[in-house]
Parts: C-alpha cells; structure tokens; sequence
C-alpha cells in the first residue's frame, strides 16, 4: 500500500510539473494573443448596433453600460437594452445613461415573450428587431470596455471571410473577498486558457464577453433564434458561423468582466455553472484542464508520497510560475486583480469547482435551475 501511495504522489507530482510548463507557455501565448494588430482600418467603417439584455441592476452596471456610450469610433452607434420585466431596476439605470448621454442613440426594448429556456437568448430575439445597423454585437451586461473596443471589433470582422468575433476578458474585482477571488479565477486561470487555446490552435472560443457578426451571417445561421434552448449561446453562435463556412476570430481586445460575487454560495454556484457549459462543449479538453493545476496538484503530490522531495520540489516550482504568470498578466491588462498571497486559495477552490463539475447535472441560472443534457441542451426544473 505504501508502495502504491508514492506512486501516485509521484503521479500528482508529474502533472504538477507539467501544469508549471504549461503556466509558462501560458505567458508567452497570452502575450502574442493580446498583440496590437498592424493598422488595417477599412476605408470606411460600419454601422454598429450592439445588443446589451439586461437582467437586475447589479453593482457597477452603470459603469460597464457608460462605457459603450463613449467610444471612439467614426461610424455610427447604437445601443439597444432589452428587458423582460418592465419591473427591473436595471430600467432606471438605462434611464440615468439617457440623461447623463442625450446625444447617444440609445433604444430600449421590454418585453417579456419567452422563446426557449434561455432567457438571454429570449431578450435577444426581442431586442434583435430595434437593431439598425448592419455590424451586430452582442454584449454581457456585466462586461466593461475601452474607448478603442469597437474600433478593434470592427476592424476585426473587416474581413470578409471572418463571420464572427469575439474578445478575451479579465477579472474586475468589486467589494469583498468572493467578487476578489471570482475576478482572480478569470484573470488567472480563464484567461491564460484562452490564449493556450487559441495560440495551440485546440480551441475556437466564441465568449459572451462579446458576440459580433454581420445581420446577413446571423440570417444564414438561422437568427438567435436557433439557440434558445443552448446553455452555452455564444459558443454555439460561433459554432455555427463555422459551420456555414466562415472563420471565428478573437480580437486583441481586452475587456472586462465585472464580478459581483459578495458570498461563497454565489462564487460557487456561478463557477459551477461555467465550469458545466464548458465541460459541455469539449469534454476531453475539460478533463484534460486537470494540469492547469499546478499548486494543487503538488499539494496532493505531497499529501500521497508523504513529503516526498519531489512534491516539495513540485510545489515550490508550482508557486513560483504562478507567481510569474499573474504577474505577467497583471502587466498586460494594466492593473492588478488580485495580490499574490490569495492565489493558493484561489487555486484550491478552482480545483474544487472542477472536480465537483463532474458530478453537476442541473445548474442554477438567474433565480432558476436547469437540467442540461449531453448536447448542452436546458430544461428548466419547475419548483414544486
């Protein structure tokens, strides 16, 4: 037995190396992902309509909205806001961007009509027809963007063989410890995935952070619509645009995603439920994500070979590139998500969240719960 439980830990130790090389080839492709492109702005630049649903008024909504309403960009903006309860306080703050920006071309759409289990898509559909401009994108309300997004949106979807885009984002940490480490989850783990991903040519991630295609790709891949019953939309929207022949893209665009978490209950329940959409779309590669684990691993490495000197070894390398990859991370983006001493907490429960992922079968979506099948399909559980 004692044989066969350093075995392991040497085991748990070989992954934790592994995921140590893979935090640094992380950096390196995280940087070549958030390259500045060479200048190519097309001779004149579309109109653009971007789709905002809306579902309460969390912390620093208004911040992330106000930021669509101040952009640098030569063509002209619109923003559409959809609800489906004319009751949601995110109303009046729609009715405060109004005020504060007159001269911005901002619609409002309410209306409660649902069309599939998912009631973003829902909000979608009954939004998607105030929409006046060619060039649509669809953005998380809790998403906060740059000046320059929608001029390196465009220019990204300026190809005509580029049917949708999309946009790596990091953590916006809010109040409080939970929104802390939910932030920390997104710029530390989520993130680099995405651009080993992307970089390794294993992935082509269409993300709710932004959603952009032409009106006529989104006729061809049957409207919002065809979706309304997805739990991970926007993977599916970028799936489909694949599939009828055109390329996904990311563009170099950095955006941030604002976190609300203010309990351990609501950290939990929202990873679980990205960790089961992802594990959804590429069950393999979910199962794979295990090494991106280092410091965990190592920890299990010392636990089963009984401080051994190679997991003592393993963790102390596994500390060190995490040290190195949040670093490099925080430089990119411009700011600091989280101060280094959280990140074994925040690497522990990463790991809870993805071990415990594999035993979800319904998941827990504004106020309700859904079983999702095989095919990433919802059927919202009605309470007794």
């Amino acid at each position: 037995m004692s044989f066969l439980l350093t075995f392991i830990g040497w085991g748990f130790a070989v992954l934790a190396l592994a995921g140590c090389a893979y935090q640094l080839l992380a950096v390196r492709l995280l940087r070549r992902l958030l390259a500045p492109p060479q200048p190519q702005d097309p001779e004149t630049w579309p109109g653009v309509t971007v789709l905002k649903p809306l579902h309460g008024a969390e912390p620093g909504l208004e911040t992330a909205l106000a930021s669509l309403l101040t952009q640098d960009y030569p063509g002209p903006v619109q923003v559409v806001f959809g609800l489906q309860d004319p009751t949601d306080p995110a109303q009046a703050v729609v009715g405060t961007l109004r005020r504060a920006h007159p001269a911005a071309d901002v619609a409002l759409a309410v209306d409660a009509s649902e069309h599939g289990a998912n009631r973003k898509v829902s909000n979608l559909i009954n939004m998607v027809g105030r929409a006046k401009h060619e060039l649509l994108i669809v953005a998380d309300s809790d998403i906060t963007v740059d000046p320059g997004y929608l001029r390196g949106v465009a220019a990204a979807l300026g190809d005509p063989q580029v049917g949708v885009v999309t946009c790596p984002y990091r953590g916006l940490p809010g109040r409080g410890l939970w929104s802390r480490l939910a932030a920390m989850g997104i710029s530390y783990q989520f993130l680099p995935s995405v651009a080993v991903g992307v970089g390794l040519k294993m992935a082509h991630p269409c993300m709710g952070s932004t959603v952009a295609l032409r009106r006529e790709t989104l006729a061809r891949i049957g409207g919002f619509a065809a979706f309304a019953d997805q739990l991970a939309d926007d993977y599916a929207i970028g799936a489909a645009v694949r599939a009828s022949g055109l390329r996904s893209v990311v563009a170099p665009v950095l955006v941030g995603h604002l976190c609300t978490e203010d309990s351990l209950h609501a950290l939990v329940r929202h990873e679980l439920r990205w960790a089961r959409t992802v594990r959804g779309v590429d069950p393999a590669g979910f199962a794979g994500s295990a090494v991106t684990y280092p410091t965990p691993l190592a920890v299990l490495a010392i636990i089963f070979a009984g401080a051994a000197p190679i997991g003592l070894a393993a963790l102390g390398i596994a500390l060190i590139c995490r040290y190195l990859l949040q670093r490099d991370v925080d430089r990119m983006a411009g700011a600091r998500t989280g101060p280094w001493w959280l990140t074994p907490l925040r690497d522990g429960l990463s790991f809870a969240v993805f071990f415990a992922s594999f035993f979800v079968r319904a998941v827990d979506w504004r106020g309700m719960r859904f079983r999702v099948d095989a095919q990433g399909v919802l059927e919202r559980i009605e309470e007794p």
